[in-house]
């Protein structure tokens, strides 16, 4: 089972994370948080896609949202009861794939 991370380690790897992100992550209700804005809905359905497979095969999904242009992506880990370095390295991936 994955630990859930506690607020110091959330902050080590938040901080790590945004360091290589354009826009930075946040913690926001207890989870591992970001939007991201794109041209279109085209480009906006596009990331998804691409995430999808990533979660997919990280056995890890998002809870997330989209409207036209917007995605919003939170991450938790339900097993863990929060977040984890489950959390972080899907994040990690998202950041990769992101233009």
């Amino acid at each position: 089972m994955l630990a859930k991370f506690e607020a110091s380690k959330i902050k080590t790897e938040l901080e790590a994370l945004n360091q290589t992100s354009h826009k930075p992550w946040a913690i926001q209700d207890e989870k591992l948080s970001k939007t991201f804005i794109f041209k279109d809905f085209v480009q906006a359905f596009g990331f998804m896609s691409q995430v999808a497979i990533l979660a997919e095969k990280q056995n890890h999904h998002p809870e997330w949202s989209n409207v036209f242009n917007t995605v919003h992506i939170h991450l938790t880990t339900h097993e863990a009861g929060g977040i984890s370095q489950r959390d972080f390295d899907l994040a990690n991936a998202i950041e990769r794939i992101h233009p």
